[in-house]
């Protein structure tokens, strides 16, 4: 009888990774509850469904991925990558109790909104790369594809599970609960890092320190092909595609006229999906371009029949597949980008890949937002299928263009 720790969860044979996956998981549900409330809050407490405000939100969020592109892959590269995680945490945690506390005492304004977004994107920024490799940290390589889609299957756990809890409390406790139990949330992963076996991580070789070490690693990604593939379609569909929050809330509101639990629930549903396509990504040896082409062009399928559907639960079905699309296309980049790289580059590496899945973010958000506003959500998804279906035809040039197998370049 084959042993599970060889197959699908075979990277929860390290007792570092089973700490991590245990308190991300209840950090990452904090996380959710707060994406719902704040879309929530922006939506209908600070304006009238202005779906516009709410892509200047997101937009701050995500902006600091480009500004602060020069430090945060070489943090991740130079730094004690255990240390550093506990730092932007802690700082993401604070900010998230302070949100709660202006809500509950009623002086939250939309600014208010859009200063906490920003400074919380800068700790994100600073974040995502180095968790990202930490990973490997972990891990080791032999396991990292493995260990990259069990994380994505936590967070979308959690993404099932958040939502519908903040709908919950938005209705029984008010909106500010909602922000103050994700900064408590923090506390599981602060804690779970605390107890690691520090003798068992798999320690990579750090970047030396030089005065070009950013545009050092963007001449790395410049020089190598299918980087510079992967990293146009993550751009396509990270900026037009992956506007969630704006596809399910203006939906829900506008076109289906649901109430917080209706709309958390669709954050939910879309999740159940998504974990259907992490554990799809776990159980594959290694991801190629063939299955990301694939992942892209379903994500755009997903997107337009999301765009047509004509109830709530064909809605939700649509959002389901967008979802499981959308995670093994992201899973697909993140293990093939790493395992391609030099360990010395991979912070940087995952920086640009990060800075430009989500860095376009403040582009695209605010366009969708528009569209959305001005002529209908089911408008803003039809960016999205485009974007889908742009990013699977940049896969199919380069499959039928090249010489070289996908991991020889």
């Amino acid at each position: 009888m084959k042993n599970p720790a060889s197959g699908t969860f075979r990277s929860l044979r390290s007792f570092n990774f089973r700490l991590w996956t245990a308190g991300a998981l209840i950090s990452n549900i904090g996380t959710w509850m707060q994406r719902v409330a704040q879309d929530w809050l922006v939506l209908t407490q600070l304006t009238h469904h202005d779906a516009s405000a709410l892509g200047i939100v997101i937009g701050l969020q995500f902006a600091p991925l480009l500004l602060l592109l020069p430090w945060t892959g070489l943090a991740a590269d130079r730094s004690n990558q255990r240390k550093l995680l506990m730092f932007t945490q802690a700082a993401m945690g604070v900010l998230a109790i302070i949100l709660g506390v202006l809500t509950l005492a009623g002086v939250i304004r939309l600014w208010h909104v859009y200063l906490l977004s920003f400074l919380s994107g800068c700790a994100a920024a600073l974040d995502a790369p180095v968790r990202q490799t930490f990973v490997a940290e972990m891990v080791g390589d032999e396991d990292l594809s493995n260990a990259v889609a069990l994380n994505s299957t936590s967070f979308t756990a959690a993404q099932m599970i958040g939502p519908a809890v903040a709908g919950l409390v938005i209705a029984s406790a008010g909106i500010a609960w909602a922000f103050l139990l994700n900064g408590l949330s923090f506390a599981a992963v602060l804690l779970s890092m605390s107890f690691f076996r520090l003798s068992e991580l798999h320690s990579s070789a750090r970047a030396h320190r030089t005065a070009s070490g950013f545009l050092e690693g963007l001449r790395y990604v410049w020089s190598r092909r299918n980087l510079r593939a992967i990293l146009v379609m993550l751009f396509l569909i990270g900026t037009f595609g992956l506007n969630f929050p704006i596809f399910i809330s203006t939906m829900a509101v506008n076109i289906f006229h649901s109430d917080a639990r209706a709309f958390g629930l669709l954050s939910s549903l879309m999740a159940v999906g998504t974990v259907s396509g992490a554990l799809f990504a776990a159980s594959r040896k290694r991801q190629t371009l063939s299955s990301l082409m694939t992942a892209a062009g379903v994500f755009g399928l997903g997107c337009t029949l999301g765009a047509f559907a004509q109830g709530y639960w064909w809605f939700a079905a649509a959002l389901m597949i967008m979802g499981a699309a959308a995670l093994i296309f992201g899973n697909g980049t993140n293990s093939i980008m790493q395992l391609s790289t030099e360990p010395a580059m991979r912070g940087r590496v995952m920086a640009l890949r990060v800075a430009i899945a989500l860095g376009g973010t403040p582009i695209g958000a605010p366009i969708t937002g528009w569209v959305a506003s001005h002529f209908g959500p089911r408008w803003s998804l039809g960016i999205g299928a485009g974007a889908g279906f742009s990013a699977a035809v940049v896969a199919a040039y380069v499959l039928t263009h090249r010489e070289k197998p996908l991991h020889a370049q």
